[in-house]
């Protein structure tokens, strides 16, 4: 199964992956970065399994990424 990895300390809140894909990404009213759905977090990093009709729109979210901290395996 494919799997999104996000360094979600490393986000700048610039929001484009909830842009790009809504169902998947949020943005925090914490602490204003965005936050991985259904993420879970081992050693700093998020980590969600996701489907294969995901793979391409998360591919875009991690390459529209201005800081590059979303990288999608699989």
């Amino acid at each position: 199964m494919p799997k999104i990895l996000h360094h979600r300390g490393k986000c700048i809140g610039c929001n484009i992956c909830f842009e790009i894909w809504p169902l998947r990404w949020r943005l925090s009213r914490t602490d204003g970065k965005c936050t991985l759905v259904d993420g879970i977090e081992k050693k700093g990093v998020w980590q969600a399994i996701i489907s294969n009709d995901e793979l391409n729109i998360n591919n875009k979210a991690a390459d529209a990424c201005p800081v590059k901290i979303i990288r999608v395996m699989g």
